[in-house]
C-alpha cells in the first residue's frame, strides 16, 4: 500500500472495525441472505464472485467513494453534510437505509469515547461509510488505510453471513478472504483518489436481492 500506519492508528482502526465494536454489524446481511436463499450464492466460489461483484461495481464501491469523500471533508463542515445527504438518498432500499444508518449512528455513538469535532459536524446519525470515513480522517489516518480497513471488515462480516447461512465453513471462509485480498486493496487505493465523479453501481441482481429481502419469509438478518 502506498502509505502506512502509525501503530495507534492501526489500533484504532482494529478496535473501531472488530465485530466487537457496538454497530451491529452481525445482525446485517446486506441482500446475501436473499442470494442464498434464491441460489445464487450456494458455494464458495459463488461467494466470492458475488463479494468480488459488489467490490467491482456495487454497492461497496460507492460506499468506498463516499468514505474517501468524508475523509477529505473533516474540515469543511459544509461539503461533509452534502455527502452525508447524498449518502443517505444513495441508499437503494428500506433496508439498506437502515443497515447504513443504524450502523452509522452506533458507530457515531461508540466513537465518543475518542473525542473530536468530526462528530459535532456529524451529529447523532449518519450512512456508516460517511461516519467511519470522517473519524478516520479527524485522527489523521490515512485514507486508503483506513479504506482497505473499512472494506475488509465489510466483507468479512458477509463472509460470515454466508457461513451462518451454511453457505461455506470457516476453512472457505477464510480462504474467500485470502483470495480477495488483493481486490480489496486495490479498491482502497483507486477509492482513495476518486471523486464523486466516479460513483455508479452496476450490481443490479445485488439491488434486486435487497429489496426482495424485505418480504424473505424466514429470515436471520436484518437486510
Amino acid at each position: 500500500m502506498a502509505d502506512t500506519a502509525s501503530p495507534e492508528a492501526l489500533v484504532r482502526l482494529m478496535t473501531w472495525l472488530s465485530p466487537a465494536f457496538p454497530v451491529g454489524a452481525f445482525s446485517y446481511s446486506g441482500g446475501l441472505e436473499q442470494a442464498v436463499a434464491d441460489g445464487d450464492v450456494c458455494n464458495a466460489d459463488a461467494l466470492r464472485d458475488w463479494l468480488a461483484s459488489l467490490l467491482a461495481h456495487g454497492p461497496l464501491w460507492n460506499d468506498a467513494v463516499l468514505f474517501a469523500e468524508a475523509h477529505r471533508s473533516v474540515e469543511d463542515a459544509a461539503g461533509l453534510a452534502d455527502v452525508a445527504t447524498l449518502a443517505e438518498a444513495l441508499s437503494g432500499s428500506a433496508e439498506r437505509h437502515r443497515e447504513t444508518m443504524l450502523q452509522g449512528e452506533a458507530f457515531l455513538a461508540a466513537a465518543t469515547s475518542w473525542p473530536h469535532p468530526v462528530l459535532d459536524m456529524l451529529g447523532d446519525a449518519a450512512a456508516y461509510p460517511i461516519a467511519v470515513g470522517a473519524v478516520s480522517g479527524g485522527h489523521g489516518i490515512a485514507a486508503e488505510t483506513a479504506l482497505a480497513a473499512y472494506l475488509h471488515a465489510v466483507v468479512s462480516n458477509l463472509v460470515s453471513v454466508a457461513i451462518r447461512c451454511g453457505v461455506i465453513g470457516q476453512r472457505d471462509g477464510v480462504a474467500t478472504l485470502a483470495g480477495l485480498e488483493a481486490r480489496i486493496l486495490a479498491l482502497a487505493a483507486a477509492a482513495s483518489r476518486s471523486t464523486l465523479d466516479d460513483l455508479g453501481s452496476a450490481a443490479i441482481r445485488a439491488d434486486i436481492a435487497s429489496l426482495k429481502h424485505e418480504t424473505l419469509a424466514t429470515r436471520l438478518f436484518r437486510s
